[in-house]
């Protein structure tokens, strides 16, 4: 039996975890696909029409941020969320090509 060497990067693998962790939550994609469907939205918005806690959306808002999979930008005291498009394309392409490789 020939072994294979593998070089585990643990940065990376610990980003990739927070990345697919961010985004394999049934609330957060529920908060995605509001972002997704309004361009760019604020957290007032974001809980009152999907009837959250605002404690609760911040939470989450928190998580997709650190993940980069969301974008912030400050308009007076408002803070509107966008989704970054390229990052969420790169971790679904980089999920599709592991999962053909098995």
């Amino acid at each position: 039996m020939i072994k294979a060497k593998v070089n585990i990067n643990n940065e990376r693998l610990k980003n990739s975890a927070e990345i697919l962790r961010a985004l394999a939550h049934p609330l957060r994609l529920q908060i995605l696909e509001f972002i997704d469907d309004n361009e760019t939205i604020n957290v007032n918005k974001i809980y009152n029409t999907l009837k959250l806690e605002q404690s609760i959306t911040s939470q989450h808002l928190r998580i997709l941020r650190i993940a980069g999979v969301v974008l912030t930008k400050r308009e007076g005291k408002f803070i509107h969320y966008s989704i970054d498009y390229p990052r969420v394309a790169s971790v679904l392409k980089a999920v599709d090509a592991f999962l053909d490789a098995e």
